[in-house]
């Protein structure tokens, strides 16, 4: 028989998910996004937050800091007991942030191709088509992470740190923008696997929801009796341009050197500490500085403060710490430990606008 053409790379597409149909987006352009203010960028925010809470009750402040990651240009990685709201607030994020929104339920069968999707062969055209996964989106809503294999763990790396995926030896970009929203249950072991170091230092931010209190459960009882049916609607505040474009705005925001050094000493102070074996790396502390950036942004400032590091570095540092034996066995948590430090790392006394 005639030999078959070789694998044609497909060009440089983004593609996205709709429903249970794969389609395929023009690639992502290199037009600058526009120009927003910062108090736009806040009133945008705030709006979006407010939509998001019409869904998810009582977790204002870890939304923000989500919210922050993604303005910040990072991912998030949810860690709480099922049923709390995880998947509903992810997947409310994304809907009124105007994203392409896609779930990935994680299992432990699931196969790196599962993610990134692979090439089938065409007998029409006798070449081999590129067909996407479910990565190609805007916001990859990774379910209960740790039920799946390292290796297929493994496969969110390039993407999540490069924003592209490599497919025998084709490399295609990944839609602008795009971020991924994990969820780990950190209670049942059995069945699970521990998500490596590697991959939780991609994470700019661990978050937890946790159990809401009395009036505020209620309230979600009461909302769910008014609407008559499960899912609730969650309007689009932004679109996919002004998300590029908030984005650019926290870019341009400074951050005075004495912050920066803030940053480093926190993350350097992680490194000596006794209780701790391994200790935050560089991205820590520039994951550090980011997300305090954007939670400022956030807050209507152009200016970072070292309150802000404080308010974001137990979500970005604890996450990253290892425990030595000794802690472990003490029943130690890397949270406290951070705690800790923000008590004895001094802080810069002033910080003027950075110029």
């Amino acid at each position: 028989p005639p030999l078959l053409p070789p694998p044609t790379p497909a060009p440089a597409l983004a593609q996205c998910l709709v429903g249970a149909e794969r389609c395929i987006r023009a690639s992502p352009g290199t037009t600058p996004p526009a120009t927003l203010d910062v108090p736009t960028v806040a009133a945008h925010g705030h709006a979006v937050l407010d939509e998001v809470a019409t869904a998810v009750v009582g977790a204002r402040e870890p939304l923000t800091l989500a919210l922050a990651a993604v303005l910040a240009g990072g991912h998030v990685l949810f860690e709480d007991v099922p049923g709390l709201g995880k998947t509903l607030a992810a997947r409310s994020l994304a809907r009124a942030l105007g994203l392409d929104f896609t779930r990935l339920q994680c299992t432990p069968d699931l196969l790196p191709s599962d993610v990134t999707g692979s090439s089938v062969y065409d007998p029409a055209t006798r070449t081999f088509e590129f067909r996407p996964g479910p990565v190609f989106t805007g916001l990859l809503l990774a379910d209960e992470i740790n039920r799946t294999a390292p290796k297929t763990q493994s496969a969110l790396l390039e993407s999540m740190a490069e924003r592209q995926v490599t497919v025998e030896g084709a490399t295609y970009p990944l839609p602008r923008p795009f971020h991924v929203v994990a969820t780990s249950n950190p209670v049942e072991h059995e069945g699970t696997y521990p998500l490596p170091e590697a991959q939780l230092d991609r994470f700019m931010v661990r978050l937890s929801v946790g159990y809401p209190g009395r009036d505020e459960e209620r309230e979600v009882l009461a909302r769910r009796i008014a609407r008559r049916h499960d899912d609730p609607v969650v309007r689009q505040v932004v679109d996919r341009d002004t998300v590029l474009a908030m984005q650019a705005a926290v870019e341009q925001v400074d951050v005075h050197p004495d912050v920066l050094a803030y940053c480093v000493d926190l993350a350097a102070a992680t490194r000596t500490h006794r209780d701790l074996e391994v200790g935050a790396s560089p991205r820590g502390s520039q994951n550090l500085a980011l997300l305090a950036r954007g939670v400022a942004v956030l807050d209507g400032r152009e200016v970072v403060l070292p309150e802000d590091v404080k308010r974001v570095a137990v979500p970005v540092l604890a996450h990253r710490l290892t425990l030595t034996p000794g802690a472990w066995a003490a029943d130690l948590r890397p949270e406290a430990l951070v705690d800790d430090l923000l008590r004895t790392v001094p802080g810069p006394a002033t910080v003027g606008r950075a110029a």
